[in-house]
């Protein structure tokens, strides 16, 4: 089997080509900073490559649309031209909601808030709309916050303040949120390249488990053999604060406050029912060990 992956270059790009190659997968890596021509010779396309959403604000957002909706339709009419059987979009469970009030399934209707989660989303409704070939599958999945070995973000930020004995300021905050290690979403990329029974559609990518950041907070002092002081400060006084940060760029700003103590819960039942499993290989609180003690060695 030979698999395209444009954007194989970016952290996930690394991992799934990294994963099928050991599952002996041939990958031909697509750099999207040259002119993009279509292998013909192919099984499938992942395409992976995109704008992501940018916490600090300061992207503009034609950028988004440009990369992460123009150049989708360009890719996926390509395909429909070509013999390759299978097309995985990776969009993201932001096309869908910024807030979550309970579990978000593939049927809630999208209302994005952001140039991201539109862009996303309109990319999605594009390749909904074409006229599909009975032999060419279509799969548009919407994974939520990836971690893994090797990746930046808030985890990492988290493992920092831990690490420093900083006590942490947000546990007030009582939420619930979904998390993907790169270890299941490398699984259920496999899946749905050998299972030729999986049909077209939209599919969310998370671990089995929510977890809160209080209890993220509790995983990295285990990981480390710490004891972290949790402040329960009034909400009002940190997003105050958070709005502070907006204006002079501090690492806690309005953005990253919602990412760590807002609830965003994504059902992966759609998934498994179609692969007939009940659990992912990796467990939640698994995924998230093996990513915070990768900080260790950084």
């Amino acid at each position: 089997m030979k698999v395209i992956i444009t954007g194989a270059s970016g952290f996930v790009g690394q991992n799934v080509s990294k994963y099928l190659n050991e599952e002996k997968i041939n990958i031909f890596a697509i750099s999207m900073r040259n002119e993009w021509n279509c292998p013909g010779d192919a099984d499938a396309i992942i395409h992976l490559a995109g704008k992501a959403h940018d916490t600090e604000d300061t992207s503009v957002a034609d950028e988004y649309f440009k990369v992460n909706t123009e150049l989708t339709k360009k890719i996926f009419n390509d395909f429909l031209h070509s013999d390759i059987k299978d097309f995985i979009y990776f969009s993201s469970v932001k096309a869908v909601a910024d807030t979550v009030e309970d579990i978000l399934y593939e049927t809630q209707i999208a209302q994005p808030q952001t140039p991201y989660g539109k862009s996303k989303l309109l990319a999605e409704e594009y390749l909904l709309s074409c006229k599909l070939p009975c032999t060419k599958r279509l799969f548009i999945i919407r994974p939520c916050m990836i971690h893994g070995p090797g990746n930046k973000g808030n985890l990492n930020l988290l493992y920092k303040l831990v690490k420093k004995n900083v006590p942490w300021p947000l546990a007030a905050f009582d939420n619930e949120r979904s998390f993907l290690s790169i270890d299941n979403l490398n699984f259920l990329i496999l899946k749905l390249l050998t299972n030729k029974e999986i049909k077209s559609g939209i599919y969310n990518f998370a671990d089995d488990d929510f977890v809160s950041t209080n209890e993220l907070i509790e995983i990295i002092d285990e990981v480390l053999g710490k004891k972290t002081k949790q402040l329960k400060i009034y909400p009002f006084v940190i997003k105050s604060f958070s709005k502070i940060g907006d204006k002079l760029k501090f690492s806690l700003n309005s953005e990253r406050l919602k990412k760590l103590t807002e609830n965003y819960k994504v059902s992966n039942q759609k998934i498994k029912e179609n692969l007939n499993i009940r659990h992912l290989p990796s467990s939640t609180k698994e995924g998230l060990i093996k990513t915070i003690k990768s900080f260790e060695h950084e």
